[in-house]
């Protein structure tokens, strides 16, 4: 039997719900859920924004229908970027005598299609036209220039010329809607920025006089540092020198060394710390909370478990637990947490020749949904109401049809410890342990008939990578090969049942879960 027959058997497979005997015993893990008991309305701040490689990249025909469909499916509202004023997108220039000279058609072209599907921008203003640079120092393949303005002056008449034209094209209302952050990771020097932490809050001054002097509506915001730096600092600085800002933007990723490795030569290693990642964003909440300004939005534009598009962390199924366990960490401190990023085209290494090569996305270069795609689309499913639950790790919610979802995760981190980086550990076949039975109880269900829907991510559930495994790691994937890993995980339901419920009858179901194993079940009314 050749190697791709085999595979294509093992894709019809249905993903696997019943553990083996294991010798140790865990509690059943019971999850018990009034109907009547609401919360509130369910907190959304999980798809406000997602990450995208650079400005140019959204020019691809591959990269927008991918876009497309990671909107229908997880509805995110924003997208943020890279590169916006980088030379590729040909925006700025100055003729013999130094005057400027403004080109909007790539980015009006890449924001008409943003907003024909009904994504809004997370303007991010970077990096330095050359034209306007002081100095040539670069970042990433695709050379974005990290240097301050040669002249503040002409940056800030470029940065309230793009806003006006905003304005125009798009109308005030809608520009109203948008976020715009003034650079980087500046405290990455002189890796994102050349100039000094001064420097930056210069820079942040004449941007945000530029786009107040077109609307004082229009938000504008930073710093958008690496690690969750310069906050305070950032605040008391607008304060003292009477300069707006609208909210605080910072990163986090989850693994302990370095900010900076495009390439994945350093070698990563996943954080044992049980709250890393949300306990940044925690701590930030409280520092704005402490500060002059209390009130700030805050906005975690770059968020993911690792830092470098060279991690096969990011492929894993052990990526979705690890997405719903910081978010629901997290609960409302946050106004956004941007997964970096949708897609795996993203080049700031250059074009990628191998798939499965670790990248950021939550979906492969040729489309292929990773275990973390089918994270959002989960928690993009939830009912608009939340109900009251005392499990730290699931949400139950209900639509307004009488419908009820719960979404429910065990994350455990098996990675080794300091001794094995990611790239050594999570390359590997990694079956999961049991962790026993899960028992899902819902009260006070009216009376009807309902369709129960059961869904998983998993070891070999939804799980595209293990797909590729057994295909032996191919360094091209045929257009066969790429069909067949997306049948096996296409995010079919693994139960479908009818169910009678008579009134004051509580409905309950027993599953067996494994370690990192997620379940989205919706119990619809009919």
């Amino acid at each position: 039997m050749n190697r791709l027959l085999l595979f294509i058997l093992i894709g019809m497979i249905t993903c696997p719900l019943f553990s083996q005997n294991t010798k140790i015993k865990y509690p059943k893990r019971v999850i018990n859920i009034d109907f009547s008991a609401e919360k509130g309305t369910m907190n959304t701040m999980f798809k406000e924004c997602v990450g995208a490689g650079r400005a140019n990249e959204g020019l691809r025909a591959d990269w927008q229908q991918q876009l497309a469909y990671v909107k229908k499916e997880c509805d995110f509202k924003y997208i943020r970027m890279h590169g916006l004023l980088t030379d590729d997108m040909a925006v700025y220039s100055e003729d013999g005598k130094g005057n400027p000279q403004y080109n909007y058609m790539y980015i009006d072209a890449l924001y008409d299609y943003l907003l024909s599907i009904g994504v809004k921008p997370f303007v991010e203003l970077g990096f330095m036209p050359a034209s306007l640079a002081s100095g040539s120092q670069t970042i990433f393949w695709w050379r974005g220039n990290v240097t301050p303005p040669k002249d503040y002056n002409k940056w800030e008449d470029f940065i309230r010329h793009l806003t006006q034209h905003f304005t125009e094209r798009y109308g005030a209302d809608e520009v109203k809607t948008w976020y715009f952050e003034v650079w980087n990771e500046p405290n990455l020097s002189p890796g994102f920025w050349t100039g000094t932490q001064a420097d930056y809050f210069k820079l942040y001054q004449y941007s945000a006089k530029a786009i107040k002097s077109v609307n004082p509506d229009y938000k504008v915001g930073g710093p958008g540092t690496a690690g969750a730096a310069w906050e305070s600092e950032m605040i008391d600085f607008c304060v003292k020198n009477n300069i707006p800002i609208d909210f605080i933007s910072t990163h986090s990723y989850g693994v302990k060394q370095g900010f900076l490795d495009e390439y994945g030569n350093g070698g990563t290693v996943l954080s044992k710390d049980s709250m890393s990642v949300s306990g940044d964003i925690l701590q930030s909440r409280k520092e704005i909370a402490a500060s002059a300004k209390p009130n700030l939005e805050l906005h975690y534009t770059e968020w993911s478990s690792s830092y470098t598009p060279s991690d096969p962390v990011h492929d894993s199924y052990h990526e979705a637990a690890y997405i719903l366990e910081k978010i629901k960490q997290v609960g409302n401190a946050a106004n956004s947490m941007s997964y970096w990023v949708f897609t795996d085209i993203f080049e700031e290494s250059g074009p990628r020749f191998t798939p499965f090569h670790g990248g950021f996305g939550l979906l492969t270069i040729q489309g292929i949904p990773k275990p973390a795609f089918y994270a959002y689309q989960f928690m993009n499913k939830l009912g608009k109401t939340e109900l009251k639950n005392t499990d730290t790790r699931s949400w139950a919610s209900k639509t307004d049809n009488g419908s009820v979802q719960l979404l429910c995760w065990d994350f455990t981190n098996t990675h080794p410890g300091d001794s094995v980086h990611n790239q050594k550990y999570y390359i590997q076949d990694l079956p999961s342990k049991s962790k026993g039975k899960l028992s899902i109880n819902i009260s006070k269900i009216p009376e009807g008939c309902y369709s129960l829907e059961v869904y998983k991510i998993g070891y070999r559930c939804n799980d595209a990578f293990s797909s590729y495994l057994d295909l032996g790691k191919p360094s091209q994937l045929s257009k066969t090969q790429v069909e067949q890993i997306k049948k096996q995980n296409n995010g079919s339901p693994v139960i479908k049942e009818i169910i009678n419920i008579k009134s004051g009858m509580p409905f309950s179901k027993e599953l067996d879960i494994r370690e990192n194993d997620v379940f989205f079940m919706n119990l619809i009314k009919l």
